[in-house]
């Protein structure tokens, strides 16, 4: 074989090893998501490799369109979630999102598919926050409600307070959102009570998880 026909040779080897290399597919991200809190709605998955260089494409559409679009700030980013809250905001939606990642110069990995989202429906409501101020046979509960967005979202709001005894017994009291207290009278001297809250949307028949404990003991 002639050197010229060796090289013509040996550079066409090259030629497909390198083609080669550049068709490797990564393995696409896993467990994509939508975590939506109080209409929050971030998009998270799970890295295919420990490949730290690796760098994440982000798209979204309404279902039953045809056309999916890229989510501005999230092209080539290295983090693993991306903030779909402006592009998914309209509750009478449903949406999905999906993400690919890429390594450089060339390799890339198939898209992977998000479940359908609808923030009307998915997004966890927060509780609402208390504090509490003991005076003599009352407790004074002052409510802190959720996300300004969750109270523009929604008319029909309210609140309810959980009182209850050391006996386990529960009292249940009803806030309307537009008041941010209530006098709880009458309770026992040097009695124990433990107090919770949670955030009712009435239109959804939706209710947030309670609050934490807050315990006091009456003077």
């Amino acid at each position: 074989m002639t050197p010229l026909l060796l090289g013509a040779v040996l550079l066409g080897n090259l030629g497909v090893c390198v083609t080669a290399q550049v068709l490797v597919m990564l393995t696409p991200p896993a467990q994509v998501r939508f975590d939506s809190m109080d209409y929050k709605n971030i998009l998270h998955w799970t890295p295919p490799t420990n490949n730290t260089s690796l760098r994440y494409y982000v798209q979204w559409k309404i279902y039953g369109e045809p056309q999916w679009v890229d989510v501005d700030g999230c092209q080539g980013i290295k983090k693993q979630e991306c903030d779909l809250s402006d592009v998914t905001s309209d509750l009478r939606e449903w949406y999905y999102a999906r993400v690919h990642a890429s390594s450089l110069p060339s390799s890339k990995s198939a898209w992977a598919l998000s479940p359908r989202f609808s923030p009307r429906w998915d997004t966890q409501i927060s509780p609402p926050a208390l504090r509490l101020n003991v005076t003599e046979q009352k407790v004074v509960v002052r409510v802190k409600g959720p996300h300004p967005l969750v109270r523009k979202m929604h008319s029909k709001l309210h609140y309810k307070i959980f009182l209850i005894h050391t006996s386990g017994e529960e009292e249940v009291f009803k806030m309307d959102c537009c008041s941010n207290k209530l006098t709880l009278k009458e309770l026992g001297h040097k009695a124990k009570y433990c107090l919770q809250a949670q955030t009712v949307i009435t239109s959804q028949a939706k209710s947030s998880v309670r609050s934490s404990l807050k315990c006091v003991t009456m003077l």
